[in-house]
């Protein structure tokens, strides 16, 4: 069975650091797009970031952009999200997807098949 496992969520002030990891197993990291997607109390799920399957290629969220950097290790099975400069509205649980749909954009929900359940993450100012 495919499980994705996120850790390294908590509480942190305003203006620190984070470092978050998604394991999966029962899948191969290398032949997926893999993704961090947030939902924060009464909102929807948003896109985070995503790092593709063959380039490499990052993309972030305009709210993310210069602060959050989306990794993988293949040969792990591993995917992070190291963020810095952290805001009370990144406040959210941070979920990891995986998905190998070609046709569509990378922020799309729909585009992942395995979802985490996610990691909390808590900034106060």
């Amino acid at each position: 069975q495919v499980q994705l496992v996120e850790s390294g969520g908590g509480l942190v002030q305003a203006g620190g650091s984070l470092r978050l990891s998604c394991a999966g197993s029962g899948i191969a990291f290398r032949t997926y797009n893999i993704a961090w997607f947030r939902q924060a109390p009464g909102k929807e799920r948003e896109f985070v970031a995503v790092v593709r399957r063959n380039s490499g290629i990052e993309n972030y969220a305009d709210s993310v952009k210069g602060r959050f950097t989306i990794s993988r290790d293949n040969a792990k099975n591993m995917l992070y999200l190291q963020m810095n400069s952290l805001e009370p509205d990144d406040t959210a649980v941070y979920i990891c997807a995986a998905g190998s749909q070609i046709t569509g954009a990378l922020t799309w929900e729909r585009m992942y098949r395995y979802w985490g359940q996610g990691t909390q993450v808590t900034v106060s100012s």
